[in-house]
C-alpha cells in the first residue's frame, strides 16, 4: 500500500509539472535578456561594475522567486588573477581581482540536491581577445545568446521549482557563474569552495546558448548524456519535437566541466552556434523567446524524469581533444584555466591519449614541453604547436613539490 501511494504521489507531481511548464512566458523572458544584454551593461565583462549590477539583478530575481541564501546574502564572492595586457606574463603584470557567483537554494529538505546553472558573464568591451570581431576593442559585447539566455533559464526554472506547489524529492541549488568567458572560473572556484558538500549533489544541470533555436531544423544539442547511464534511457523517452543530438561527454567548453570533474552526472543544454557568436552582434533582439520556452519546458520534463531515482551513479566518458581542430596533435589534456601558478596544471586526463601513455595524471603541473618552458597556458598551446603525429619529446611536469620527467609519443 505505501508503495503505491508512493507511485501516485509521483504522477501527481509529475502531472504537475507537466501543467506548470506551461507557466513559462515570452513576455517576461524577452523583457530579462534584453535588460541584461543592454547596452547599459556593456557586455558583463568579468569584474566590470556593469556585470556587478547584472549580478544584483539576479540576486534580487532569486529573493522575489523565494529562494534562500547562504549566510543571508546571494552573492557568493571569489578571486583571481589576470593580466592586466593580454599575452604579458611578467608578475608585475598580474592583478587579482573580485568576481561574483549568484547562488540561491530550494531547500526540500531532501537528501540530494540538484544543481541548475548558467554563466552571466560575457566579452564586455572586447578587451580580453576572446571576441571574433576583427577589431573588438571597445565594442559593446552584448552577449543576448550567450549568455543571457542562459541565465534567464537559471532564473526562470527557479520560479518554477518554487512556485509550482510541489515539494520534489530533491533540493535545488541554483548558480549563476561569473569569469566563465575567461576560462570557467565562476564554477571552479565554487566547486573548490562549494555550500553544500559536493557528495550531496545529485547531478548539474548547464545552460549556455539556449535562446537561438532554429525553427526550421529544431535541434537541440544536449552534452552529458554518458555521465550517467540513466540520461539516454530518459531522453529517449521523452516526445518531443526536438531533434536531439547527444554528446556523451562530461568535458566541454562551458561549466558543466567543473562539475564533472568533480565526478558529477551533468547535463549541457546548447540550441547551437551562430555567425553572431562572440560577437558585439550578439543582439537581444535575434533570439527565439518562444523556443527558448520550449527548451525550458523540455528541461524541466527531463528533471521530472529523475525523481523515481535516488541518486544518480556517474560514469567517466571520452573526453573531446584539446585543440583538435588547431593543431596537428593532442596530449588529451584538460587545462585547469584557473590555476594562478607558474606552468599550466592538467585537471583531467583522457584515457589512451599521449598524456596518459607517458604516466602524466591530473593534478601536474607541466613546466616544460620538448625544449620550451611552460608558464601558462598560452605557453602551452605554442609548445604543442611545434608537434606532429609520431614525434617524441620530454615533458616535464612538477607532481606534489617534485618534478618528474617522462617520455610522450604523439
Amino acid at each position: 500500500m505505501k508503495s503505491f501511494k508512493k507511485k501516485t504521489v509521483l504522477f501527481f507531481m509529475l502531472a504537475c509539472g507537466v501543467l506548470n511548464a506551461q507557466s513559462f512566458e515570452v513576455s517576461a523572458i524577452k523583457k530579462q535578456v534584453t535588460f541584461l544584454a543592454s547596452d547599459a551593461l556593456k557586455g558583463r565583462g568579468t569584474s566590470s561594475l556593469e556585470e556587478i549590477k547584472a549580478a544584483e539583478y539576479i540576486a534580487k530575481s532569486f529573493e522575489k522567486t523565494g529562494l534562500q541564501p547562504f549566510n543571508n546574502s546571494f552573492l557568493k564572492t571569489f578571486k583571481y588573477k589576470k593580466n592586466r595586457v593580454p599575452h604579458d606574463t611578467s608578475t608585475a603584470n598580474i592583478n587579482e581581482q573580485q568576481a561574483f557567483n549568484v547562488v540561491g537554494f530550494l531547500d526540500n529538505k531532501a537528501l540530494f540536491t540538484i544543481i541548475i546553472g548558467a554563466h552571466y558573464d560575457h566579452l564586455g568591451l572586447g578587451h580580453d581577445h576572446n571576441s571574433l570581431d576583427a577589431n573588438p576593442e571597445g565594442k559593446i559585447h552584448n552577449g543576448a545568446d550567450d549568455n543571457a539566455s542562459g541565465t534567464v533559464g537559471v532564473i526562470e526554472l527557479a520560479k518554477y521549482f518554487t512556485k509550482n506547489k510541489v515539494t520534489e524529492p530533491f533540493n535545488f541549488l541554483f548558480i549563476c557563474f561569473s569569469g566563465e568567458e575567461l576560462g570557467l572560473l565562476g564554477s571552479k572556484k565554487w566547486c573548490e569552495n562549494p555550500d553544500i558538500n559536493l557528495s550531496n549533489v545529485n547531478y548539474m544541470i548547464n545552460m549556455d546558448m539556449i535562446g537561438r533555436l532554429n525553427d526550421s531544423t529544431k535541434k537541440l544539442v544536449i552534452y552529458g548524456v554518458g555521465t550517467s547511464p540513466v540520461f539516454v534511457p530518459i531522453i529517449d523517452s521523452l516526445a518531443t519535437n526536438f531533434n536531439i543530438k547527444k554528446d556523451s561527454s562530461g568535458i566541454g567548453p562551458s561549466d558543466q566541466t567543473s562539475f564533472y570533474l568533480k565526478d558529477i552526472p551533468v547535463l549541457h543544454f546548447f540550441t547551437g552556434q551562430h555567425s553572431d557568436y562572440h560577437k558585439p552582434s550578439d543582439d537581444a533582439e535575434k533570439l527565439n523567446y518562444q523556443g527558448e520556452v520550449e527548451v525550458l519546458k523540455y528541461i524541466v520534463k527531463v528533471i521530472e524524469k529523475t525523481y523515481p531515482y535516488s541518486k544518480l551513479a556517474f560514469t567517466k566518458t571520452r573526453n573531446p581533444d584539446m585543440g583538435k581542430s588547431s593543431f596537428k596533435v593532442t596530449m588529451g589534456v584538460m587545462p585547469d584555466y584557473t590555476y594562478e601558478g607558474d606552468g599550466m596544471r592538467i585537471d583531467g586526463v583522457t584515457d589512451n591519449r599521449p598524456a596518459a601513455k607517458a604516466g602524466v595524471v591530473a593534478g601536474d603541473v607541466v613546466k616544460k614541453l620538448g625544449g620550451m618552458e611552460v608558464k601558462n597556458v598560452e605557453e602551452y598551446m605554442k609548445a604543442l604547436s611545434k608537434f606532429k603525429k609520431g614525434d617524441v619529446t620530454k615533458i616535464k611536469v612538477l607532481r606534489k613539490g617534485t618534478t618528474i620527467e617522462l617520455e610522450l609519443t604523439f
